[in-house]
């Protein structure tokens, strides 16, 4: 420790600058030579009492001006004289002596009462000036060299902010991470190495140098790599892909440098770089041209990356959800071998996640995860945790002791469609329209074969500005949406238009949404699936965001003007189709519509049961067939 308090001093005084010592003696002594003469008043040496008394006696002096000090008897003294020379001042502390002298003399003299100079303000005002001056030139020349240092200092500007975690120190194993079934499968393999690197290279076998994780956000890749560490016990480094870039140039690179060379020094392990797009992105396109600080950082990541050896025991894994911005050198074999498309969990995976979140809280008899799992179709693992804790907030707010299905009912609500505004005034008017609006949607919903039952609908208005809300309840995750069921899905969009358009015989502008929806899906079907007979089985999208992804900035559509309007009288086609079509189901279960508007109306929302018995005695044809 002395050691270390010895080099802070020699440092301090390395730092230190004479120019402002010096600055601050050249302004002292400005001042005393500006304002010497007000501070401390005329030299005794160049006039004083004796020397006027003896002008006086030889007739030089022609005027005198007395300027006696306030409430003392001091003051100063200017003598006018005969001759043509400049006058002279003195100061002097009787001043009566001097009048009376003057007076016996006949020589002609004025009093000027002024007041006592202030000493204080007339000298001490402009060093303080002086002062601020100094400190403000000071501030400037330490931020300068502040920001010098910064881009000079690369021992420690440069250094890697990745975190390391020690095998014992991460807790995380892959039975924690609740469904991902082939996923943990295709890992397996990469914790068998990192265990035992001889069972491998006795064979001649090459394991992957790195595992790319990609899928959306939530999916669970990175609670993925950190088990895969967990499970080998092995040290685990990580990093954000957007914490390499800087503003200085060669930074990142620098830090790419820093962190593999720690790596291996703690081979084997594990090294993830989150969201590595951030800084692997397609390089020398999109708008602008390409960042230099960040071409450089991957060009030096790839150098890496092919640096160390094979089976050296460093494995580099990363996650992304826009695997198709990268750039194609960091893709190819011996750079990332392996890609990992990890997918939003399915009704099963959603009920083993479900039960992972809910292991520290307590749950009533009531609560039906398998249920829940069949409502939140398309939910990923970070969302399912954030309904199970909203559940938990709901439970907690109303003292219960334990977490009921009422409770996950207004959590999904919340998190899936926003947070349901009871106390909101809404006109009887404009309630009759919500609950015929909902209640057009719900019909299509039980009537149509592919689109799912009804949960639950409401004409509670919600955060996200709805006035109110239908939710079905599909039995099954499909993998592979049909033709038929993409058309039954905008008879449904269209719905709530329908019934405003049958009962009241106007429209309002509460299915803008819908209709957004159901264009955007009619266009998918013509541009993108090739599921028009007229157009082809042609692809026609053209994704206007490539420039911003990192595409070419020379983006032509794909396809002629003559095209695009044929492409938009295809779409018009199937919506109005679908429009009449959906239509004329509402007006076969016009009593329905009447019925289950009125029951909404009541209770502001119902369920399934109340929903699906107002059907009683209808025949539901299970066989509808929609073609284009």
């Amino acid at each position: 420790m002395a050691h270390k308090r010895g080099q802070g001093k020699l440092e301090r005084k390395r730092n230190y600058n004479p120019f402002f010592l010096f600055a601050i003696v050249l302004l002292i002594v400005v001042v005393v030579l500006e304002y010497g003469g007000s501070l401390f008043g005329p030299r005794a040496d160049a006039y004083s009492k004796v020397t006027l008394e003896k002008d006086i006696a030889e007739e030089k002096v022609s005027y005198v001006i007395i300027m006696p000090n306030a409430e003392t008897p001091t003051g100063s003294i200017r003598v006018s004289f005969v001759e043509d020379r400049s006058d002279e001042t003195f100061y002097t502390t009787d001043v009566t002596a001097i009048e009376e002298i003057v007076a016996a003399n006949g020589i002609t003299y004025e009093v000027k009462d002024v007041p006592a100079e202030n000493i204080l303000i007339n000298g001490i005002v402009p060093i303080i000036v002086g002062l601020i001056v100094i400190v403000f030139v000071f501030s400037m020349y330490t931020n300068m060299q502040a920001s010098t240092s910064v881009a000079t200092k690369h021992e420690s500007f440069g250094k890697s902010r990745a975190k390391l975690s020690k095998g014992d120190e991460n807790k995380i194993r892959l039975a924690d991470v609740a469904g991902l079934a082939e996923e943990k499968e295709q890992l397996f393999e990469i914790i068998e190495f990192l265990k035992d690197p001889d069972k491998f290279t006795r064979v001649g076998a090459r394991i992957p140098k790195g595992v790319l994780l990609e899928g959306a956000p939530g999916t669970g890749k990175t609670l993925l790599a950190k088990a895969v560490a967990g499970e080998a016990n092995v040290p685990f480094f990580s990093i954000s892909g957007s914490d390499f870039v800087e503003m200085y140039v060669g930074v990142g690179a620098s830090r790419v440098r820093d962190m593999f060379a720690e790596a291996k020094k703690n081979s084997p392990c594990i090294v993830f770089i989150d969201e590595i797009d951030a800084v692997a992105r397609r390089r020398g396109t999109g708008m602008g041209g390409g960042h230099d600080e960040r071409e450089q950082t991957l060009n030096q990541m790839l150098v890496e990356m092919d640096g160390f050896g094979v089976n050296e025991g460093i494995i580099v894994m990363a996650a992304t959800n826009r695997v198709d911005v990268l750039d194609p050198a960091i893709l190819r074999p011996g750079r990332f071998d392996r890609r990992i498309t990890v997918t939003r969990p399915d009704i099963n995976e959603r009920e083993a996640i479900l039960k992972v979140h809910s292991r520290n809280k307590p749950l009533s008899d009531d609560v039906d995860l398998k249920q829940v799992a069949q409502t939140t179709a398309g939910f990923t693992g970070a969302d399912l945790e954030n309904l199970m804790n909203e559940s938990a907030i709901n439970a907690a707010i109303n003292d219960k002791s334990v977490i009921n299905q009422s409770d996950i009912n207004k959590a999904f609500v919340q998190v899936g469609i926003g947070t349901e505004k009871h106390s909101k005034i809404i006109s009887e008017k404009e309630k009759k329209i919500t609950a015929y609006h909902e209640t057009g949607h719900a019909i299509l919903f039980h009537v149509l074969p592919d689109v799912g039952p009804v949960h639950t609908i409401s004409i509670i208005p919600t955060g996200l500005g709805a006035a109110g809300y239908t939710m079905p309840l599909p039995e099954n995750d499909d993998m592979f949406i049909t033709k038929s069921r993409m058309l039954q899905d905008i008879m449904v969009s269209l719905g709530g238009r329908i019934a405003e358009e049958i009962i009241f015989g106007d429209i309002t502008t509460g299915a803008s949404s819908d209709i957004r929806k159901a264009t955007m899906a009619a266009r998918n079907m013509v541009t993108k699936y090739g599921m028009s007979s007229s157009i082809g089985v042609i692809n026609y999208d053209d994704n206007e965001e490539d420039v911003f992804l990192g595409y070419d900035i020379s983006h032509s559509k794909k396809h002629s003007e003559l095209m695009a309007g044929e492409i938009d009288k295809e779409v018009k086609l199937i919506i109005d189709t679908c429009y009449s079509k959906a239509k004329a189901i509402i007006l076969k279960y016009e009593d329905i519509l009447h019925s289950s508007a009125e029951l909404l109306i009541a209770k502001e929302k119902i369920g399934r049961e109340e929903f699906e018995a107002l059907f009683e005695g209808h025949e539901i044809d299970t066989e509808i067939k929609i073609e284009i």
